[in-house]
């Protein structure tokens, strides 16, 4: 190690300074709050850029759940949404006949952003403005033992829900396309998004991992015959999410946030919100002296278990009742529908400890019976060096697997 890096080191065992495991959307939000309110800030990714994982595929950044618009929440946080977006109003959903039921709403249902390193992405919109306010972002740099006051950001512990499919060039008409049908995703959903001769095409799984590529080519069958698919130079991409309300999201007195807390919409398994919203607890707890357990559940925590109890109950109801769903929703408004769906009630309150329960009984899918694998869902592809020690009797933290390619958000 250098003179330099060693004098790097010991600053950063400084109590003033406040190391962010992890380069995610999380983890550079909390590192953005954090360095404009003048702590020193060093956020640590063993990636060798920001969104490596990624392919400039489009994710949408959910917009149904609340009366608050995503972007204007990031505003009052000081996050400048100034990285590529559309609103997206409406679009198609097919059920499982295969018939298409067009749905609206008066607000954007989600924005459909880019991920990776490239221009106009989220993730290099949000490295941009953390290093602006200040924040000294290392790469290539391998956390083994978390040292100091620390915001832990890494990315999922396991798989309860894979995607997988492609990224193209494409000629075809911009347009958003939603399936519900088990023969192309399994208790998930299979999509199409197009955006300025750019696609994204894929099956969401929760379950049948192992005939993953049978359902990726199912999907792309039916959107061919259905939509008139055509794509150019197509890419490979996968990634997987994990759904969990942690018991406590502080391991070692450091905050955990986003994909490694278990921070996700368990139902459809969008993250974005919920990344960017527990990066900002985390930084508004440090900057504040307030208590992350406390601002996590109150402000998280109610979506979280509605989340669990709309997955139960989509499990539950099976293809006749996603059926009815659709319906509703293309009746009327759809966001109003769905913020319906997402605002807390009383069935909802009474159903949660049986969700909770239940629900991931039948995410989890132990196909995978060997030790050396590339299997995206399963224990065996951690890396055991990206782990970092969180110290003792703490519980041990998450990064991303190491040597897997894939996104680790859906």
């Amino acid at each position: 190690m250098s003179t330099l890096e060693r004098r790097a080191r010991e600053r950063d065992k400084d109590e003033n300074t406040i190391t962010v495991v992890g380069a995610g959307p999380s983890g550079l939000a909390c590192a953005n709050v954090l360095a404009r309110s003048g702590r020193r800030v060093v956020v640590r990714e063993w990636h060798a850029e920001v969104g490596s994982r990624f392919h400039g595929d489009f994710q949408g950044l959910e917009n149904w759940s609340s009366e608050e618009d995503v972007l204007d929440g990031l505003r009052a946080a000081g996050i400048d949404p100034n990285f590529d977006h559309v609103p997206i109003s409406e679009g198609a959903v097919f059920d499982a006949e295969g018939k298409e039921h067009r749905v609206r709403s008066n607000r954007p249902l989600y924005y459909l952003v880019r991920r990776g390193n490239g221009s106009g992405t989220i993730d290099r919109a949000l490295l941009t403005q953390a290093m602006a306010a200040g924040a000294d972002v290392r790469f290539s740099d391998r956390v083994g033992t978390v040292v100091g006051r620390s915001v832990l950001a890494g990315g999922p512990r396991a798989a309860d829900a894979i995607a997988v499919g492609y990224v193209f060039e494409t000629d075809m008409a911009d347009g958003d396309w939603l399936v519900l049908d088990n023969w192309l995703a399994p208790l998930g959903y299979a999509y199409l998004l197009i955006h300025g001769g750019q696609g994204t095409v894929a099956s969401c799984m929760f379950s049948g991992f192992k005939q993953q590529e049978q359902h990726v080519q199912r999907t792309l069958s039916f959107f061919r015959d259905k939509v008139g698919l055509a794509m150019r130079n197509p890419r490979r991409f996968g990634g997987f999410a994990n759904f969990r309300l942690p018991r406590a999201a502080v391991q070692g007195g450091h905050p955990v946030v986003g994909e490694q807390a278990g921070f996700q919409d368990a139902l459809a398994g969008f993250g974005l919100r919920y990344a960017l919203h527990s990066g900002v607890l985390a930084a508004r707890s440090i900057i504040d002296g307030a208590d992350y357990e406390g601002l996590w559940r109150r402000q998280l925590g109610p979506s979280l278990r509605i989340g669990i109890t709309n997955r139960f109950l989509f499990n539950a109801v099976g293809p006749i009742g996603w059926k009815v769903a659709i319906r509703s929703l293309s009746t009327g408004d759809a966001g109003q529908t769905l913020r319906r769906f997402y605002s807390p009630s009383l069935v909802n309150r009474l159903l949660f400890p049986i969700a909770q329960l239940r629900y991931r009984r039948v995410l989890r899918d132990p196909s995978c019976d060997h030790r050396d694998c590339g299997c995206v869902w399963c224990e065996h592809g951690r890396d055991a060096a990206t782990v970092p020690d969180c110290g003792p009797g703490s519980g041990r933290g998450s990064q991303s697997r190491g040597g897997v390619s894939w996104k680790s958000s859906i």
